[in-house]
Order: C-alpha cells, then structure tokens, then sequence
C-alpha cells in the first residue's frame, strides 16, 4: 500500500466516524425530544373559517420555548421544508413538503412574534415569524415553530392572524372567564 491509499484510507474512516457520529446525535435528540412532543396534534374535521392563508413560507424548525437553539427532532419537527401556511378559527395549519404536517390548535397557541432566527436560519431583521405554543398540558415550557413567509409583507400578516386567534381563544392566558 502506497502512502496515498493509507491517507486516503485514513480520510475515509475519520468522515464515516463523522457521520455515524452525526447520524447517533440525532437519532438521541429524536428520542429525547419524544418525551417533550410524545405525539403531534391531529387536524379536527371541522378547522371554522380561514382568517389567512395559505400563505408560501419555509418551515424552519421547532424548539424549545426561549431557547432558539434546542431543536425538537420527534416526529420531523427539526427538518427544514417548504411549507404553506393557513390560519382557521380552530388553529394554524402548517402544511409541509417532504415531512409530516403541523397542526397547532387555537387553545394551545401562546404568543406570536418576530425574531431574526432559530436553529437552521439566521435572517436577521424579523424575517421569521415564531409561533409559541403548547405541546400537551405536562409542557409547562412550550415550544417555538419558526417560519419564513415567502413574502415580506405576509409576516405581519401571519402575525396579526394568530394573535386574534389567541386573544379570542377561551383559556388563553390574559383571558378571564365568564360563569
């Protein structure tokens, strides 16, 4: 064996010990992740009226609530796709190319803003829009699912829509109740 094949030998092993690496890291963070998201909401048969959409946008990714760098990966959450987006009076409907669809009901949404970015895109400015919400009633901190609006002027749009659906949703935080 010549020099040249040991190196490249030696290459070939050090990028599959990458990978493997990279593949087990993963594979971890979907099996950690499955306790805070044990499964997805399902869409109801009746979503009401559409306040907005659809609306062309990318999924960037969900994570926990206030930490834009703790992606969740269960059920394809931390995979970046193109997306289409559409607000109804029972929730936000995420509709995504090559991974499962995500659906937030009214009730479980928290607060909708801007940011600059989260795991897997930095855009600067308020170029995304992050949509704060609640996984299941044992999720105390909630989690954050951040889109990129194909077009600029959708995002205040986007953000308008889900805050009126929150500000109307019985239960909400802010809400009192009538006996």
């Amino acid at each position: 064996m010549t020099r040249t094949e040991v190196s490249v030998a030696v290459l070939v092993l050090v990028v599959l010990v990458a990978l493997g690496g990279m593949w087990f890291g993963w594979r971890g963070r979907r099996r950690r992740s499955e306790a805070v998201v044990p499964t997805l909401p399902q869409v109801p048969a009746d979503l009401g009226a559409a306040r907005l959409g659809p609306l062309d946008a990318v999924y960037v990714s969900t994570t926990r609530a206030g930490d834009w760098l703790d992606r969740v990966s269960a059920h394809g959450l931390g995979v970046r796709s193109l997306a289409t987006v559409d607000v109804f009076d029972a929730g936000v409907r995420i509709g995504r190319t090559g991974a499962p669809d995500v659906f937030v009901p009214a009730g479980a949404l928290r607060a909708a803003s801007t940011s600059p970015g989260m795991a897997g895109k930095f855009v600067g400015g308020d170029g995304l829009v992050v949509l704060t919400w609640q996984a299941g009633p044992d999720d105390a901190r909630g989690l954050d699912t951040g889109l990129r609006p194909r077009h600029a002027a959708d995002r205040p749009r986007l953000v308008e829509a889900v805050a009126a659906l929150i500000d109307v949703t019985p239960g909400a935080p802010g809400q009192e109740e009538t006996p």
